[in-house]
């Protein structure tokens, strides 16, 4: 039996948030693409922490990340 036929050429891909030190916010860095969350961990750790920079990394996946324009979320009535 052949490999498995993929239907898209790209990993899934993460969002990317660091802090820069202890008692700072997490803030968006970028995004890598990777197939589990070690993985991204990984990409993240080698494209946004290569020289030390911050202390922490957390990955997500973007499809987790629900986007809510703020003027919007103003204009939906409360139930």
């Amino acid at each position: 039996m052949g490999a498995p036929v993929l239907t898209d050429s790209q990993w899934p891909l993460w969002e990317v948030f660091t802090q820069a030190r202890d008692g700072a916010p997490h803030e968006h860095a970028g995004s890598v693409h990777a197939t589990d969350a070690e993985h991204a961990l990984q990409n993240a750790r080698d494209v946004y922490a290569r020289r030390n920079e911050g202390i922490s990394l957390w990955v997500v996946p973007s499809a987790a990340i629900t986007l809510a324009m703020i003027k919007c979320l103003a204009e939906t009535p409360m139930p």
